[in-house]
């Protein structure tokens, strides 16, 4: 079984990678962290690109930190990808291009909106996705 699994460092991420850890048997999993660049508009014009990119990339490389650790405790064999883009966007294409089995990820991230029973991310790749989805609360 090949797992994706959106990581953003919150609690119900965690628990998704525990959760898929203990589905994948001798499967895959693959973590994915994004990271979206467009409310950094204005440190765009002050930084390069280069540097608002190298920020966001250790933004996301601090996040999933927790999730590898878990990962590599539970000896389950994993991969990383950092994106950075829309979220909703940078999963749906990472999911179709990878020909993943399965979607398990949190019911909430660490959006500051929160919404009323699932976040919004979850919601959109609810929405957008042809892949089975499981939402970890």
């Amino acid at each position: 079984m090949k797992i994706l699994v959106p990581t953003d460092g919150s609690t119900s991420a965690l628990r998704a990678v525990k959760y898929a850890a203990s589905i994948a048997d001798n499967g895959s999993i693959t973590l994915i962290s994004v990271h979206d660049d467009t409310g950094l508009k204005h440190l765009k014009k002050h930084f390069s690109l280069d540097t608002v990119s190298d920020y966001l990339r250790e933004k996301s490389e601090m996040e999933i930190k927790s999730s590898c650790n878990a990962l590599k405790r539970l000896n389950s064999t994993y991969n990383v990808i950092i994106r950075i883009g829309h979220i909703t966007d940078e999963i749906i294409k990472e999911s179709n291009t990878g020909k993943y089995d399965l979607i398990v990820m949190g019911s909430k991230g660490r959006s500051i909106v929160n919404d009323f029973l699932i976040g919004s991310v979850a919601q959109r790749v609810l929405a957008t996705t042809n892949i089975p989805l499981t939402f970890i609360k």
